[in-house]
C-alpha cells in the first residue's frame, strides 16, 4: 500500500505531466518515432519554403518574360531577351521551340537548294510545326518535373505521418497497461503519464502531416496552373510560326503579279 501511495504522489506531483518531462521519460521506441516525425516535419517545411520561393521566382520571371516577348518585334529579338529570364519556365519552353525552329529552317533551306520545287511547301510537316511542337512539349514536361520535384515527399509525409504517430501511441499505451499490471493498481493517476506520453506521438504525427497535405494540394494547383499557362503559350507560339509562314507564302505567290 505504501508503494502505491508513493507512486501516486510521484505521478501527481507538479510538472510531472509537462511535455518535456514526458519526452524525457518516454521509452526508446516512442523516442525513435518522435525523432522520425521531427525529421519528417523539418524536411517538409524545408521543401515547403523552397517551393514557395522557387514558384514565386518562376512566376515573376514568366510575367516579365511575357511582357518582353509580346513587345518584341521579331522572334529573334525575343530570343535575345531570354537570357535575362533563366528562372522562367515560359522562357525555357520558348527557347526550346526557337532552337528547333532554327534547325527546321536550316533543314528546309538545304531541301530547297537540292529540290527547288519544295520551296514554300504547303504540307504542315514540311513547315516544321510538329517538330517545334514536340520540342516544346518535351521542355514543358521537363519544366513541370523540375517545378514539382520533391512534392511527392509532402504527399508521403501527409499520408504516413499520422499512422506513424498512431503506432507510437499504441506502443505507449501498451507500456502503460503493462506498467499498470506490474503495479497491480487500477487508477487514472497511474496510467496518465504513459497515456499522455503516447498521445504526444499522435500529436507529432498530425503536426507533421497537416502542413504537408495543405501545401501539397496548394502547390499541386500551382503546377496545374503553370501547365495550363505553358500549353497556352506553346499554342500561341505555334500560331505565330504558322501565321508568319503563311504571310511569307502569300507575299511570294503575289510577288509576280504585282
Amino acid at each position: 500500500m505504501a508503494n502505491i501511495l508513493q507512486t501516486l504522489a510521484l505521478v501527481s506531483g507538479p510538472g510531472s505531466l509537462s511535455v518535456l518531462q514526458l519526452l524525457k521519460d518516454s521509452g526508446l521506441m516512442v523516442k525513435c518515432i518522435l525523432a522520425l516525425l521531427v525529421f519528417f516535419s523539418v524536411l517538409s517545411w524545408a521543401i515547403i519554403l523552397w517551393k514557395f520561393f522557387q514558384l514565386r521566382r518562376a512566376r515573376k520571371a514568366s510575367e516579365h518574360f511575357l511582357v518582353r516577348f509580346w513587345a518584341a518585334d521579331s522572334l529573334d529579338r525575343a530570343f535575345s531577351e531570354t537570357g535575362h529570364f533563366s528562372q522562367s519556365p515560359l522562357a525555357r519552353v520558348f527557347l526550346a521551340g526557337y532552337q528547333e525552329l532554327n534547325r527546321v529552317r536550316e533543314r528546309r533551306k538545304q531541301l530547297e537548294e537540292t529540290d527547288p520545287e519544295i520551296k514554300f511547301p504547303v504540307r504542315r510537316e514540311l513547315i516544321g510545326v510538329e517538330n517545334v511542337q514536340r520540342a516544346m512539349n518535351q521542355e514543358m514536361s521537363r519544366e513541370l518535373m523540375r517545378m514539382g520535384r520533391f512534392l511527392s515527399f509532402l504527399a508521403t509525409c501527409g499520408s504516413t505521418s499520422p499512422f506513424i504517430g498512431l503506432f507510437g501511441t499504441v506502443w505507449g499505451i501498451m507500456n502503460s497497461f503493462r506498467r499498470l499490471a506490474i503495479l497491480q493498481s487500477a487508477g487514472l493517476a497511474v496510467v496518465a503519464p504513459g497515456i499522455s506520453e503516447a498521445l504526444i506521438a499522435t500529436a507529432a504525427g498530425l503536426f507533421a502531416a497537416i502542413p504537408a497535405v495543405i501545401f501539397y494540394n496548394f502547390y499541386l494547383n500551382q503546377l496545374r496552373y503553370l501547365e495550363s499557362e505553358l500549353e497556352n503559350f506553346s499554342n500561341e507560339f505555334l500560331n505565330i510560326i504558322e501565321r508568319h509562314y503563311l504571310k511569307r507564302l502569300k507575299s511570294k505567290l503575289e510577288g509576280p503579279e504585282s
